[in-house]
């Protein structure tokens, strides 16, 4: 499936960080909902897309986006003002 999020928007893959404190695996219910993650489309904003571009990871807001799932995989769509950094 080929989604391309338009204007200020980017289609990301949450990154999943396995949870450990000692020998102790934290179930996924009680794990904080990630923060970052890999983009999969960027929008149609010209200035957006010289800033990012497909593959790079970022750093979102806690409660930034839409969810969907695609393939069975979840994604979330992101506004550019909910995207804090990126890293390499």
């Amino acid at each position: 499936m080929n989604i391309q999020p338009l204007d200020e928007r980017v289609l990301v893959e949450p990154l999943d960080v396995e949870e450990k404190i000692g020998s102790i695996i934290i179930p996924d219910t009680a794990k904080e909902k990630p923060m970052m993650g890999k983009v999969i489309a960027v929008g149609t904003d010209e200035e957006l897309q010289k800033l990012l571009n497909v593959g790079d990871r970022v750093i979102f807001g806690k409660y930034a986006g839409d969810e969907i799932k695609i393939e069975g995989k979840k994604h979330l769509i992101i506004q550019r003002s909910d995207i804090l950094a990126k890293f390499e």
